[in-house]
């Protein structure tokens, strides 16, 4: 009998997704609220339903008899899927309860200091409570909402007149009227990629973030991905231990596992654990580790048995250097010219590029396309992916229709 399996998500993260499951010989259903999905195209079947309908989402699993559900490229996605999954009997790593620790981030720290892993000191506050609060504190701060995503509504104050003013801001990407308040971390941001086996972590990749800042209470924006982390063999074991840690307080006996986290003096502190993919990076990982989370997520799915097979092949090639470059422009600006975007992707050594507007678009960075494109590239030493990488931040040029720069422009991280 052929496997029915429903992809939540039809972006541009789950389009080798739906191709590698037809090659497998998997019938596809694709489902979220876009019509204009990519991977809805290659899919055999597709649904428009917005991914927080639950209910809807588990009465089409029944109703097509799908046998596996899967799309864990986005915290949103995997919170709904763990909704999902029980209500239509469905195979999922993640269970409604265990939930609290992945997107409640207040419910997440209180967890991580209590098994002794270190998190930015931290508080929640409402909206109407007085501020000596934080008279402990010291500023820089973040504030966020406590159960948020996607990096919405994240702010970084100066002092309290600024976080004050910003309360509404933060609020309107809330669920409740609580933000989640903490103290600025420093040291070198980096990312990793991990899957459990019977509870066990298999680390994949380790990498290191590098941010920009942009305007000047924002939070820095993501500027580069790079594998491996250039501190790699230092931290491996501290990471490993870590997000074992957290995988025995939570009981997540397989699936993916990723983190982010800064390195100082004192060790790894932690800004955030997932249960799913750190969506736009997997590909990076693959070319470093031979290891692909497409593949994996499927096994998962149909083939467990087989993962600790595929596992093995995780041996990282610590002579392959890569990096993803992920722009943003201004937002609400018109793109009058992007052609330099398009003259720099065609260096040898960029593998892949996804651009996500074009000629006379404006620019929304609250909507689905929160970047406005991104290189990957691939090179024989971290130099030579450095210098490359400061090549692109150099040339890469968009302009508005009033010949004004509207791209975001970076600068390497000095190490």
């Amino acid at each position: 009998m052929q496997h029915r399996l429903v992809v939540v998500g039809s972006l541009v993260e789950n389009i080798r997704l739906v191709k590698e499951a037809k090659e497998r010989g998997y019938y596809t259903i694709v489902c979220d609220g876009y019509d204009f999905g990519t991977a809805k195209k290659m899919a055999d079947k597709t649904y428009t339903i917005d991914v927080r309908d639950t209910d809807a989402i588990a009465e089409m699993c029944i109703k097509e008899q799908a046998d596996g559900i899967i799309g864990s490229f986005s915290d949103l996605i995997f919170e709904k899927i763990t909704e999902t999954a029980p209500k239509a009997n469905l195979k999922w790593y993640c269970t409604p309860e265990q939930l609290k620790y992945y997107r409640d981030k207040n419910e997440a720290k209180k967890l991580m200091e209590r098994i002794g892993i270190r998190v930015p000191k931290h508080i929640v506050i409402h909206s109407d409570d007085n501020t000596e609060l934080l008279k402990d504190f010291c500023f820089p701060l973040v504030i966020k909402p406590v159960s948020g995503w996607g990096s919405r509504g994240i702010y970084v104050v100066h002092d309290m007149e600024e976080l004050i003013r910003r309360k509404p801001d933060v609020l309107q990407y809330a669920k409740t009227d609580e933000i989640e308040v903490e103290e600025y971390s420093h040291g070198h941001e980096h990312n990793v990629l991990s899957w459990l086996v019977d509870g066990k972590v298999h680390i994949i990749g380790i990498a290191n973030r590098e941010k920009t800042q942009m305007e000047k209470d924002h939070i820095p924006c993501l500027s580069r991905i790079v594998y491996p982390a250039n501190d790699y063999d230092q931290i491996y074991d501290e990471t490993r231990e870590t997000l074992q840690k957290f995988a025995d307080a939570t009981g997540q006996k397989s699936g993916p596992l990723c983190m982010q986290f800064f390195y100082n003096e004192h060790g790894v502190e932690v800004c955030e654990i997932a249960g799913r993919i750190l969506a736009y990076e997997h590909v990076l990982a693959m070319e470093f580790s031979n290891i692909d989370v497409v593949k994996l997520l499927l096994d998962y799915v149909y083939d467990e048995d087989h993962i600790p097979v595929y596992l093995q092949q995780a041996v990282p090639n610590k002579n392959v250097h890569c990096t993803g470059i992920y722009y943003l422009c201004n937002n609400g600006e018109k793109i009058k010219d992007m052609q330099s975007i398009y003259d720099i992707a065609k260096d040898p050594h960029i593998f892949h590029t996804e651009y996500f507007y074009k000629e006379g678009d404006t620019i929304d960075n609250d909507s689905y396309r929160s970047y406005f494109a991104y290189y990957y590239l691939k090179a024989d030493s971290r130099k030579e992916l450095d210098d490359l990488s400061d090549y692109i931040y150099q040339n890469a040029t968009v302009k508005n229709d009033k010949d004004e720069e509207i791209l975001y422009q970076f600068a390497l991280e000095q190490y």
